[in-house]
């Protein structure tokens, strides 16, 4: 028995077609395997989407990555009033100078809808992208990875380069310190529920609150800002807290503020404690104890592993990289005060 194999006459599929059937232009099409930067995340997935169905295959998929073209790097920040970001943004100029690039700021102020919207428009124009404390899901972090060498800062995506502070040893001196002085009770006074960072900093404080003996409560979501932290005032006067950690340094300012425009001392009545040390923590009256973490460090560590992906380096995928903090103790926590 012969068997014959007639050549197949079936024609590949064009960006023509792929340009049809996904409503756009074949200059889009082709971008989108080519260019990526050129087009948004919406445009891209939709194409590539339309584009594997049709069974189209680009050659151009199968080649190495093109080299830098704008020599630009992308920082994307959740609000850009936040004194946290300045030391990030020096560290990361000072690192991607180093290897002749330039940074470019975006400021989600604080919406996912604004930080989605701003990056679509961002990232035509740039060879990379760090990205910190942002409140976008995992699922969108990873699509902006498929164009872009991108690490996530403050926060950790599993499959994508993450730079993070230690927050489990930052929140073990925190509450040994207040062991110290007495404290059994701790509130932990959360930021935004949309913050990863947040929510690592409560599970922190529980688990060390637990590993010491101590009870440990939850308060808020407030917002990350000093009326945030006002905000959550009457809350902690309520619970009858003797001690505080705040989500950050701004929370912790605000929280302070209101707490002593209703006659209450701190620390004489409530012991405060932040996070960040941002400018001004150590100006206020009395000076802000906190848990302080490089930020330079932090952004020089992020646009470093940027520059080292644009020039051909695998991404460090198998866990955060984990950047060391330590408590600052000031003044504004003291002993804990006899019952009232």
């Amino acid at each position: 028995m012969v068997f014959e194999f007639a050549e197949s006459t079936e024609r590949p599929v064009t960006i023509y077609q792929v340009a049809q059937a996904a409503g756009v232009s074949p200059s889009t099409v082709s971008r989108t395997f080519s260019r990526p930067g050129r087009v948004s995340i919406r445009t891209a997935d939709h194409v590539r989407a339309v584009a594997a169905e049709l069974g189209y295959r680009d050659e151009l998929l199968f080649r190495s990555a093109s080299p830098p073209r704008h020599r630009t790097i992308g920082l994307a920040v959740s609000d850009i009033t936040n004194p946290f970001y300045f030391g990030i943004l020096r560290g990361a100029e000072a690192q991607a100078a180093k290897a002749d690039y330039t940074v470019m700021l975006i400021d989600a102020q604080e919406s996912v809808t604004q930080e989605r919207t701003n990056l679509d428009r961002l990232l035509p124009l740039v060879d990379g992208v760090i990205i910190a404390s942002s409140r976008m899901s995992d699922t969108l972090l990873r699509s902006i990875a498929k164009s872009h060498p991108t690490v996530v800062l403050n926060r950790y995506v599993g499959g994508l380069p993450s730079v993070v502070p230690d927050t489990s040893h930052g929140m073990k001196q925190a509450i040994a310190h207040l062991l110290q002085l007495g404290h059994s009770t701790v509130h932990y006074l959360a930021g935004p529920d949309a913050s990863w960072i947040s929510g690592m900093r409560w599970l922190s404080v529980r688990a060390a609150a637990a590993s010491m003996g101590f009870t440990a409560h939850r308060v808020g979501p407030v917002l990350p800002t000093v009326e945030g932290g006002a905000s959550a005032a009457n809350q902690i006067i309520a619970r009858r807290s003797t001690a505080v950690i705040c989500y950050n340094d701004l929370v912790a300012m605000g929280l302070m503020r209101a707490l002593i425009h209703k006659g209450y001392s701190i620390p004489g009545d409530i012991s405060v404690i932040g996070c960040d040390n941002i400018f001004a923590s150590d100006l206020l009256t009395p000076p802000l104890t906190t848990i302080a973490g490089p930020m330079g460090v932090l952004g020089d560590t992020a646009a470093k592993h940027v520059v080292a992906m644009l020039g051909g380096a695998k991404p460090q995928l198998s866990a955060p990289i984990t950047i060391p903090v330590k408590l600052i103790v000031r003044n504004s926590s003291g002993p804990c005060p006899p019952r009232r």
